[in-house]
């Protein structure tokens, strides 16, 4: 690449600090760092136009966990460890909200509801709940989980739902703009459309080698999530995660966080529509993928989903389709490490990156000495 001196100075050279993506972890950790090294010099690269992963194309949960999930954790997880994960997700959501204001990104407490199209089932995690609201006690000082009648007359389920009074909704994309303003504020520079291939290190030095050609820097912080795989080897794969939403429905009364089928379908309201999303279990394999698209067959199930569960006897439209990449692991952890000596990485979130995101970058910021 053929930049001025001008441009190889401001941006290729000279930088304390380069943070890799710029999703929730990566902003987060550039905003910590500059609040702990005001002087340095932070450069924030992006492959895409905007941030690509799941930032801003998650489905705005600003959730810790359904009665299901939770008890599935628990399966593979003692009671501490469960407790510690939720923790981390609540304190994480608290951090975010503390950081950029609710009315900026637009949250709203509706509650959440896990739904049931197994009585069984429902009837078995509904028994489970009171040892839930026991062991959340010490963190939430009230009971968490309860049980309501099908009040959004949904059909084909379990007539009751399993509500989380502390669950809430947000405008992922208000998020990553605040986020965005907070960062520049401070004096982080970002660069879009910039794609990271490489590294090699030097004695305090990390060249970075890129698609618009290298970049200089004292210390690398990888904030990768889902495209973490190849370029750092840790045991992290992707997950595509497909979306749809509605057009305007009229006189809409679906207010909340919907979860169905142990949370592998997810839908809410949002501006008079409903936003729905999920099947990634209907092919596990095909989902495993860094490409952005969405398949026929999710796709199908989800709008038989809309017209025979979510919306039945209503007219809608589907106005718009959309994917992001996760990163997920046999772990629930996310891996927040050093990984070598001027190397840093913050990556596999497992569908919680609005919950755990703050927190991830602030602890992979203060993972510098």
């Amino acid at each position: 690449m053929n930049y001025s001196y001008w441009e190889y100075k401001e941006w290729f050279t000279n930088n304390d600090f380069v943070v890799v993506g710029s999703g929730i972890v990566g902003l987060n950790c550039a905003i910590h760092l500059k609040e702990r090294f005001p002087k340095s010099k932070v450069i924030v690269l992006e492959k895409g136009l905007l941030p690509q992963g799941a930032s801003t194309k998650n489905a705005g949960f600003a959730c810790f966990g359904s009665t299901s999930e939770l008890l599935s954790d628990l399966k593979n997880h003692t009671e501490e460890e469960v407790f510690q994960l939720i923790k981390k997700r609540w304190e994480g959501l608290q951090l975010l909200r503390n950081l950029l204001g609710d009315t900026n990104i637009d949250y709203q407490q509706n509650y959440g509801y896990e739904l049931f199209n197994d009585e069984g089932f429902f009837e078995k995690c509904k028994n489970k709940t009171e040892d839930l609201n026991k062991l959340l006690l010490p963190l939430f000082k009230e009971s968490v989980f309860s049980t309501v009648r099908n009040k959004f007359n949904f059909k084909n389920i379990v007539p009751a739902y399993l509500v989380n009074k502390f669950e809430a909704q947000i405008d992922t994309g208000k998020m990553v703009s605040q986020l965005l303003k907070k960062a520049q504020e401070k004096g982080v520079k970002v660069l879009n459309n910039i794609s990271v291939l490489g590294f090699s290190e030097r004695t305090n030095q990390v060249k970075i080698n890129t698609s618009q050609g290298e970049v200089l820097a004292s210390k690398v912080f990888f904030a990768t999530n889902g495209f973490s795989k190849e370029l750092l080897k840790e045991p992290i794969s992707p997950a595509r995660a497909q979306v749809l939403i509605t057009s305007q429905i009229k006189n809409l009364h679906i207010k909340g966080t919907f979860h169905l089928e142990e949370g592998y379908y997810y839908f809410r309201n949002i501006h008079n529509r409903i936003l729905l999303g999920g099947g990634r279990n209907l092919d596990f394999e095909t989902e495993e993928t860094t490409q952005f698209g969405e398949t026929t067959r999710i796709q199908n199930k989800l709008e038989h989903l809309l017209k025979t569960t979510i919306l039945p006897n209503t007219a809608f439209e589907i106005t718009h389709r959309w994917s992001g990449i996760m990163g997920v692991g046999n772990q629930k952890k996310p891996i927040v490490k050093q990984l070598s000596e001027n190397s840093y990485c913050g990556i596999r979130l497992g569908g919680m990156g609005v919950a755990i995101g703050s927190q991830v970058g602030k602890e992979l910021a203060n993972l510098l000495d």
